[in-house]
C-alpha cells in the first residue's frame, strides 16, 4: 500500500476529518484488556435483567436459561470479533466499513437507520430510562425529590422526572463526547465494581431463596404464556441477545478501528462477552429467583427487589452501579456510533464532537418520556431495528469474507469513489437489494400467523440477506458490472 494511507494531512487535504480517517499504528491503543472490559456494562443493565424473566417463561427451566445465556454469549462475541476484523486489520470506522460494502453513496440509508435513528433514540430511551432508577437514589439522599413540582408536568413529563432525566443526560453526554479513551476509563473503573456489586447481590439472592437448590428448583409461572419446546426456546433466547446486540454487532468498528491488533479485539471481545455473561447468567438467575422467594412474588424487575431493601446505602450501591452499566450501554451502543455516523455523513464540517453535540440535542427533543408511554410501540421500535441491523450485519460479514477476502484498497475506498469517472461502484445495488429481501422475510414476524419468524428474526434476516448478497453480486461478476475495491 501507499506510504500515506494514514498520513492525517493527505487525507485531511481531501476533505476528510480526523475522526473518519484510517487510524495508524500510534492511534491504536486499545489493548485486549480495555476490549475485555468495554462491553461489562452493556450486559448487566436493567433491560437485560427484565429480558431474562420473559426468558424464564419460555418453558425453560432456570438451569437451561444459564445455559442458554452462556451459549449466545460466545456466538455474540464471534459476532463482534468477526464483524470487527475490518477495522481492527485496517482501522476504519463503522461508516467507511458500509462504504466497502455498500458504496459510498449506497452507504448513507443503513448508516443513517443505525448510526442516527437507533442510536439517538435509543440513546434517549435508556438515558429517560436510567433516569428512572436515578430518581430512586435521589429520593433515599432527599427525601421527597418525587414530589418536587407538585406533579405538575413539564412537556409531558414530571418536574422531578425532567430534572433526573437532564442529570442523567449530562453524564452520559459527557462520557460519548469524550470519546473511546474516556470509555475505556470508565470501563476500567467500572468492571471490578460490578463484580463486587453484583457478586455481593447474587450471595444476597442465593441466601434470600434458602439456597442454591432452592432457585434451580423454583416453580415458575407462565402467565398463561405458551411454553416452548427446550431446543426452541434455546434458539429464541439465542435470537433476542443477537437481536439486542445487532446495532453494536454491526457498527463494531468504531471501537474496533483502534485496536492494538487484530488479535488483541479477537481475544479481548470474545473473552469479555463470554465472561461478562457468565457472572450475569448466574447473578440475573440467583437474584431474580431468589428476590422472588424471599418476597414471595414472582418479580422479574430487578428494580422492584432492590428498593424492597431495608439498608439504604445498599440500594444506592446498587443501583448505582446499575446507573453505570446503563451509561456504558448508552455510550458504546448509541452516542459514540451516532456521533462518527453524522460526521461522516458531513465530513467537511461535523467532527465527531460536533456529532455527538448534535446527537444529544436530539435526543432530548424527541422527548424519550413520551415513546416510552407506549410500551408496544418501544418493543416494535426494537423489533424492527433487530429486523433490519441482522440483514445488515450479514452483508457487511460475507462482503468483506467472501467477495473482498479481508483486503481492502485504502486509497480507493477513501478516494477513488468521490470522482464519478472511476469504475467502482458509488452504489451496490446487489448489497442493497439482498439487505431488502432480508428485512422483508425477517418482518414477516409481525404477522400473527408467522410468529416464529420474529422469533428467529435476526437469524433468518442475516442469513437470508448474506447468501442472497452472494448469488447476485456472483450474477453481476458474470455481467461484467462489479469492481471490487
Amino acid at each position: 500500500m501507499a506510504l500515506h494511507q494514514y498520513d492525517p494531512t493527505f487525507y485531511e487535504q481531501r476533505g476528510y476529518n480526523k475522526d473518519i480517517m484510517p487510524k495508524g499504528p500510534e492511534q491504536r491503543d486499545t489493548s485486549a484488556f480495555n476490549f475485555f472490559t468495554l462491553w461489562m456494562g452493556a450486559v448487566h443493565n436493567i433491560p437485560n435483567y427484565a429480558a431474562v424473566g420473559g426468558f424464564l417463561i419460555l418453558g425453560l427451566s432456570p438451569l437451561q436459561v444459564m445455559f442458554a445465556l452462556v451459549i449466545s454469549s460466545f456466538l455474540i462475541g464471534i459476532l463482534l470479533a468477526v464483524n470487527g476484523y475490518a477495522g481492527s486489520k485496517y482501522g476504519i470506522p463503522f461508516a467507511i466499513h458500509l462504504r466497502l460494502t455498500y458504496g459510498d453513496i449506497g452507504a448513507k440509508l443503513p448508516g443513517i437507520l443505525r448510526g442516527v435513528i437507533a442510536g439517538i433514540a435509543w440513546f434517549g430511551l435508556q438515558t429517560f430510562a436510567g433516569s428512572v432508577a436515578l430518581i430512586i437514589v435521589l429520593n433515599k439522599i432527599f427525601p421527597g425529590f418525587s414530589d418536587i413540582g407538585g406533579g405538575h408536568k413539564f412537556l409531558g413529563i414530571t418536574v422531578s422526572g425532567f430534572i433526573a432525566f437532564m442529570l442523567f443526560w449530562l453524564i452520559n453526554f459527557a462520557i460519548g463526547f469524550g470519546g473511546g479513551k474516556i470509555l475505556n476509563k470508565f470501563t476500567a473503573v467500572l468492571n471490578p465494581l460490578i463484580y463486587i456489586i453484583f457478586g455481593g447481590m447474587t450471595i444476597w439472592g442465593i441466601k434470600a431463596g434458602g439456597g442454591f437448590s432452592n432457585i434451580l428448583n423454583y416453580e415458575l409461572s407462565t402467565n398463561g404464556s405458551t411454553a416452548y419446546p427446550v431446543l426452541l426456546g434455546f434458539f429464541i433466547v439465542f435470537n433476542s441477545l443477537l437481536a439486542v446486540w445487532a446495532a453494536p454487532g454491526a457498527s463494531v468498528a468504531d471501537f474496533t478501528q483502534r485496536a492494538k491488533s487484530t488479535k488483541a479485539q479477537i481475544i479481548g471481545q470474545i473473552s469479555g462477552v463470554v465472561v461478562a455473561h457468565v457472572l450475569f447468567a448466574f447473578s440475573s438467575i440467583c437474584i431474580l429467583i431468589g428476590g422472588s422467594i424471599y418476597y414471595g412474588k414472582q418479580e422479574w424487575n430487578i428494580l422492584n427487589i432492590i428498593e424492597r431493601w431495608d439498608s439504604n446505602i445498599a440500594i444506592i450501591f446498587a443501583v448505582g452501579i446499575l446507573l453505570m452499566t446503563t451509561i456504558s450501554t448508552n455510550a458504546t451502543s448509541n452516542i459514540i456510533p451516532a456521533g462518527y455516523q453524522i460526521s461522516a455523513l458531513f465530513p467537511k464540517k461535523i467532527t465527531y464532537r460536533k456529532g455527538v453535540v448534535i446527537a444529544g440535542i436530539v435526543s432530548i427533543l424527541i422527548m424519550p418520556w413520551k415513546m416510552m408511554e407506549n410500551n408496544d410501540s418501544i418493543f416494535l421500535f426494537l423489533n424492527m431495528i433487530g429486523a433490519i441491523l441482522g440483514p445488515v450485519a450479514g452483508v457487511m460479514v460475507f462482503h468483506f469474507y467472501v467477495v473482498a477476502k479481508k483486503k481492502i484498497n485504502l486509497e480507493k475506498l477513501y478516494f477513488d469513489m468521490n470522482d464519478v469517472s472511476k469504475s467502482v461502484q458509488r452504489f451496490n445495488m446487489s448489497a442493497y437489494v439482498a439487505t431488502i429481501i432480508g428485512v422483508i422475510v425477517s418482518s414477516l414476524g409481525f404477522i400473527p400467523q408467522l410468529g416464529i419468524i420474529g422469533q428467529l428474526s435476526w437469524f433468518i434476516g442475516f442469513f437470508i440477506a448474506g447468501l442472497c448478497y452472494l448469488a447476485l453480486n456472483q450474477m453481476l461478476r458474470r455481467k461484467g458490472d462489479y469492481d471490487e475495491i
